[in-house]
């Protein structure tokens, strides 16, 4: 594949995988960012806000106002810390549908790579592991203060 047929893919992903999330927002009424969020609440268990900030790359200021909008919407709920009363856990409701709308990607991303040997599947996984990375790190670069 020449640079340019890689770098056109590159591109096209890229608006796809934003597009896909701008519609998953329309829907649900969440931003990019709400959703990450709630991705990473949802992965790592409940957060706090500071750690929820560490995850994002936002300022805990751009936290207080994101975790205001997901307790508006029901998406997601403070709770004490049972270890330690003086800190708050922010946690997923599990409401909205997100989890029906990502089911059904996942199973269609299944029907996809169904379609690739083992060893194919290992170098796909190789080139996206190292696309992400290169990813976060421009993101580190172009946020940097």
């Amino acid at each position: 594949m020449s640079e340019m047929r890689g770098a056109d893919l590159g591109r096209e992903l890229s608006a796809a995988v934003v597009m896909f999330h701008e519609a998953v927002g329309a829907r649900l009424g969440l931003s990019a960012s709400d959703q990450r969020a709630l991705a990473l609440i949802g992965r790592h268990g409940p957060l706090t806000a500071g750690k929820l900030a560490e995850h994002t790359g936002l300022t805990p200021g751009a936290i207080t106002g994101m975790v205001d909008r997901l307790e508006r919407a029901g998406f997601a709920r403070r709770e004490p810390d049972p270890s330690d009363r003086r800190r708050v856990l922010i946690t997923s409701t599990g409401e909205g549908g997100e989890t029906d709308v990502f089911r059904r990607l996942a199973t269609a991303m299944q029907d996809v790579t169904r379609r690739y040997s083992e060893s194919e599947q290992q170098v796909i996984a190789d080139y996206l592991t190292r696309t992400i990375g290169v990813l976060r790190e421009q993101t580190r670069k172009l946020t940097r203060h």
